[in-house]
């Protein structure tokens, strides 16, 4: 008679997942691959998708004649005064907005099973959140340069030149990006896409409109001046307005990017974090 004897592994909970246990040795380099890798995927899906850049084609342009034509005359008393403090306030907004679709796109994602897949493979965990934020940039950069062609079209000549202009996109793209962490963030805990959109929007819209984007910050009420002077937007657009139109690396544009150094460092963990418990 033969004894069959069965021997039981015994497999550590922390180790129970092999994607989970490789991904923690991953280096740098791998995880700077594999997030590239993850936004060439999101480029595809946007070239599959052009729906995707209607708001950075068709927003600016919108956004750039009405405000001229609507704000112009009654706060510099010409469309023309107006545009060099109009053109960074839209430039801001633009890369602002674009980058709430990050979460919009990031939580549809997940709905659909997409992100289940990346967890059972032995990419770096960051990588499908940072990736397609890295493919955002081509949406920010197209946002920028519409902005600007818009402004030019209707009489705008920023006094930076070619260079103050590239640098006050370049200074946007980044705050955008940065700030896109917090709606990735959002994107990880919201039960749908909508809920992402609309939580998106209370935090954004008074951002943007309670800053120095579209009117001068004095000529508001006191209470409101002092929020407007704390508003990370205002000093974007601020910083955005000192490259366009005198082409000066001014403090603002420190401050700028002080704090997206700091929107990162906070939400980039907490995004990360959340991403692995919701899964």
């Amino acid at each position: 008679m033969t004894t069959m004897t069965t021997e039981t592994t015994r497999v550590h909970p922390a180790t129970s997942d092999p994607a989970e246990g490789l991904q923690r040795h991953l280096s740098l380099g791998t995880t700077i691959s594999h997030t590239f890798t993850m936004a060439w995927r999101a480029l595809k899906k946007m070239r599959r998708n052009p729906e995707q850049f209607m708001d950075v084609t068709l927003q600016p342009l919108l956004f750039t004649a009405m405000f001229a034509y609507v704000f112009g005359g009654a706060i510099s008393g010409d469309v023309s005064d107006y545009l060099p403090s109009l053109i960074p306030g839209v430039l801001a907004m633009g890369a602002l907005t674009a980058c709430m679709a990050t979460g919009v796109q990031l939580r549809e994602d997940m709905d659909k099973g997409v992100f289940d897949r990346f967890r059972a493979m032995p990419i770096a965990r960051i990588a499908p959140l940072a990736g397609p934020m890295v493919a955002d940039l081509v949406r920010y950069a197209l946002a920028g340069t519409l902005t600007f062609a818009a402004g030019i079209a209707m009489g705008y000549r920023p006094g930076g030149g070619v260079f103050g202009s590239v640098a006050a996109i370049a200074l946007v793209m980044v705050c955008g990006w940065s700030m896109a962490w917090i709606f990735t963030w959002v994107g990880t805990w919201a039960r749908s896409a909508s809920s992402v959109q609309g939580i998106s929007m209370m935090f954004l819209f008074p951002l943007t409109f309670l800053s120095n984007a579209f009117v001068p910050a004095d000529t508001l009420p006191d209470w409101l001046h002092a929020f407007v002077n704390v508003n990370p937007v205002s000093h974007v657009v601020s910083a955005a307005r000192s490259l366009a139109n005198d082409g000066a690396l001014s403090g603002e544009v420190g401050w700028s990017l002080l704090t997206c150094a700091i929107v990162v460092a906070i939400f980039a963990p907490l995004s990360v974090r959340s991403y692995k418990r919701s899964m």
